[in-house]
């Protein structure tokens, strides 16, 4: 972790005060209201973010677990008033957010948004057997929210529930010397996407 933090803050000032402390998540699971008693998770996972891992602002996710590895950046599932101003803000300036994710680089490691499937198998998010390769938007509603022009040439991104990218890679990925400047490669491409988001989401935190 300290080596991943390292390469992310070359281009990403704010996290660069973070530690893996501050980053990696508990190996115990909470089973107070789980059907699943196992008391430990089967992957290792960390949340480097400037403002904790347990803030709202976008960051940078790692998960490994044989089979199931992952790198990713973003907002995860924002509570409704900071969607709406996201998608808001998305609308008033399409121009600088279609920079943002509609770009060769973007679209080849992330794709396109609500093209992907993202669908755990556990409480825990242990099992990523359900989810793609790539992708662009976790959740999303079917139809055009609340509020918001049902004709809006860009309706894609306002059906969006979060606003993160994923990449799975397989347990080589990690094996590589290189392996955290590789990472922090591809997570850099997500950048200006996560700078858009937070200067929203920031008003609230």
């Amino acid at each position: 972790m300290a080596e991943l933090i390292a390469e992310l803050s070359k281009f990403d000032a704010t996290i660069a005060k973070v530690t893996p402390k501050d980053a990696v998540y508990r190996f115990y699971r909470d089973v107070r209201f789980s059907a699943d008693k196992s008391p430990y998770k089967r992957h290792f996972g960390a949340y480097i973010s400037a403002k904790g891992k347990k803030s709202l602002h976008a960051g940078y996710y790692l998960h490994i677990q044989p089979g199931s590895c992952m790198i990713s950046a973003g907002a995860y599932y924002l509570p409704t008033n900071i969607l709406t101003s996201c998608r808001n803000a998305i609308m008033g300036d399409i121009d600088t957010w279609r920079k943002c994710v509609d770009n060769r680089e973007f679209i080849h490691y992330f794709g396109y948004p609500n093209d992907s499937e993202w669908q755990t198998k556990t409480e825990s998010g242990d099992d990523m057997d359900g989810i793609s390769e790539r992708g662009f938007g976790i959740a999303r509603l079917k139809t055009c929210p609340a509020g918001f022009p049902r004709d809006y040439e860009h309706i894609e991104y306002l059906r969006m529930k979060d606003y993160c990218v994923w990449r799975k890679v397989d347990e080589a990925f990690f094996a590589d010397r290189d392996w955290a400047k590789k990472a922090a490669r591809i997570l850099k491409v997500a950048k200006p996407m996560m700078d858009f988001t937070n200067d929203v989401i920031d008003d609230y935190e």
